[in-house]
């Protein structure tokens, strides 16, 4: 199409040539005494675009052969930002092979192709990020190769070229040193070091993904678990973990809250630093029902705790699985001593709702065993003891016959009860 154009508009000019140019009888006459020469208005203006034409030319060629220097200049100052350029790939994928030596070479090589070019007074835009990723590499390498003085001088020109206020460049810029530098302490297990970094970022920066990644496993192993709890709460709702994963990181961390707990006080202000998701949790509840009976605290609190989580076994009874049904009944069998009517009457009742469930008859037998209700007590224990799995709950089962029938002064049942508690399977 453009060569088709190109073609009419040469037909275009040609007519136009011919229709001025064919009939014109113009002459012009030029007087140089003694002489007279006449010319026609055709010869003049062919004459006249040829001397342009030709002093154009002349030009041309004079300024290039009077750039040639500056061309020459420009070339080599190409192939030096080439060689730059070159040199800083070339540690890049060293380090990503693995050979760091290599890698820290070629960053150097490149630090040395940059101060080169500056000292020929070659301005580049991205001077100062190529300084600081050259810095940065050389840095991960020396990391890698466990050169920490080597590390930490490449690092600490790395941070001074990048507040650099003289030149433009973004924030992420020094904001990746100073991640790179919180993952380098946490390698180093120095936990303090790298939160203290991480403090340094921009407020912003501080919850980006990979910040509270940091920040979680630095906290982790500090041993901060509520600043590692509160991290992981929000990598939760940024979706950094699945829900699966996120639900496991943060119930581990509030079951290593309760534990850090020493007396029923700090215990209290450890489960109001929960949030209301956390505290249904029954591994998260049964666990701070358990410390609670450690530390002689309040039972009958404990037992609040444990409230979602019954009534979440009694409407699900295979919803908690067998080891949370086990941990359930040690956790309220603690505090039979203290139980109140209504959890006489939920157990009560949740027993005769599922009456094959061996945990629940052990349950409620222990519960009638506190109130002098031996006969039942009894009969509930015997079943219990019969189905029951877990070896400690049997154990108890069988040592809880053996009294009742020492009480009756049956001494052949007690003696088959001791007989059988200490038949049980050690765990």
């Amino acid at each position: 199409m453009r060569a088709a154009i190109w073609l009419l508009a040469l037909f275009a000019v040609a007519a136009a040539v011919a229709l001025f140019a064919g009939n014109n009888r113009g002459t012009i006459t030029v007087f140089w005494p003694p002489w007279r020469v006449d010319l026609s208005l055709n010869l003049v203006l062919v004459i006249l675009l040829a001397t342009f034409v030709l002093l154009h030319v002349a030009l041309r060629a004079l300024a290039a052969l009077f750039s040639l220097p500056t061309q020459a200049r420009q070339w080599r100052l190409q192939q030096k930002e080439r060689t730059l350029h070159a040199a800083l790939l070339d540690a890049m994928v060293q380090l990503i092979a693995g050979r760091f030596s290599r890698a820290r070479k070629a960053a150097q090589a490149a630090l040395v192709q940059e101060k080169t070019l500056a000292a020929l007074g070659a301005s580049l835009p991205q001077a100062q990020q190529v300084r600081v990723l050259s810095h940065l590499l050389a840095a991960e390498s020396a990391q890698s190769l466990q050169d920490r003085p080597a590390r930490d001088a490449h690092l600490q020109q790395a941070l001074n070229e990048s507040v650099d206020r003289t030149v433009l460049a973004s924030p992420e810029t020094r904001e990746g040193v100073q991640l790179r530098a919180a993952r380098w302490a946490l390698e180093d297990r120095d936990a303090a070091a790298a939160l203290a970094r991480l403090e340094e970022l921009p407020q912003g920066a501080q919850r980006r993904t990979l910040a509270l990644r940091l920040r979680l496993k630095a906290a982790r192993q500090d041993r901060r678990t509520l600043e590692a709890l509160e991290t992981a709460r929000l990598l939760a709702k940024h979706r950094a973990f699945s829900d699966a994963a996120a639900q496991s990181i943060v119930r581990g961390l509030a079951t290593e809250l309760l534990t850090g707990a020493h007396d029923p006080a700090q215990l209290m202000r450890a489960w109001s630093e929960l949030d209301a998701n956390e505290r249904e949790m029954p591994e998260v509840a049964i666990h701070g029902a358990q410390r609670m009976v450690v530390l002689h605290g309040d039972l009958a609190l404990a037992r609040g705790w444990l409230l979602p989580a019954w009534e979440r076994m009694v409407a699900s009874p295979r919803g908690l699985g067998d080891a949370l049904h086990v941990k359930l009944a040690r956790a309220l069998e603690a505090g039979l001593d203290s139980v109140d009517a209504d959890w006489l009457a939920r157990i009560e009742s949740a027993q005769r709702n599922n009456p094959r469930d061996a945990n629940l008859q052990y349950l409620a037998g222990m519960a009638c065993m506190k109130r002098q209700l031996w006969g039942k007590a009894q009969q509930l224990l015997t079943q219990a003891g019969l189905g029951l799995q877990d070896t400690e709950l049997y154990r108890r089962a069988w040592l809880a016959l053996a009294e009742l029938a020492e009480a009756r002064e049956d001494a052949e049942q007690a003696a088959a009860a001791w007989k059988r508690a200490a038949q049980a399977p050690s765990n």
